[in-house]
């Protein structure tokens, strides 16, 4: 089972490298290592399990996060449903994944992005699309795209960022934290 303690911490100089691109069909090691990704994910988003296995929630994770500098990610995206007696999640699985298109709207996170990488509190804001459309390759290797809004296309860029050696604490102006507030709008 996946801890939190086994989540490269950003000063790990692994994370500030370019993952490389998967081949199909994916070796047995990158199936494990996903459906680990997502259990992790899920566990740590419900209250219970997340206390009783000490997980910090999340709901992306990258491969190089875990040391492994390959081309995909996962999120684990809760579903609203009042309704419904327990939560519900769709899971993503993005291999090989490329932004193909985005809106010009910009957005950021009121409350500030977090990372599983990044154990401090930062503050500022990062620039994020409000819409955008990813292109990437499922476990069989059958192409796929996602569109997303608002907080999961912010996921999908913050995830991605970690594919291409960035973490959000990069998009942060040090100087000026709040850079462009005034342009975008707070989700």
């Amino acid at each position: 089972m996946l801890k939190t303690k086994d989540i490269l911490d950003e000063k790990d100089k692994r994370l500030k490298q370019i993952s490389k691109e998967v081949t199909f069909p994916l070796s047995k090691e990158d199936k494990e290592t996903i459906n680990t990704m997502i259990q992790y994910l899920h566990d740590s988003q419900i209250d219970e399990l997340s206390e009783k296995y000490d997980l910090r929630p999340g709901m992306g994770l990258s491969a190089v996060q875990l040391g492994v500098l390959k081309r995909y990610f996962v999120v684990v995206y809760e579903i609203s449903d009042e309704d419904a007696e327990e939560k519900k999640f769709d899971n993503y699985v993005l291999i090989n994944p490329k932004m193909i298109s985005n809106s010009v709207e910009q957005i950021y996170v009121t409350d500030g992005e977090g990372c599983l990488s990044v154990n401090r509190p930062v503050e500022g804001i990062v620039p994020r699309y409000a819409r955008v459309t990813f292109e990437a390759y499922d476990m069989e290797g059958k192409k796929i795209h996602i569109r997303a809004r608002e907080d999961l296309a912010v996921c999908f860029q913050h995830e991605l960022d970690h594919l291409n050696g960035l973490l959000f604490t990069d998009h942060i102006d040090p100087k000026n934290p709040y850079k462009g507030k005034d342009s975008m709008r707070a989700i």
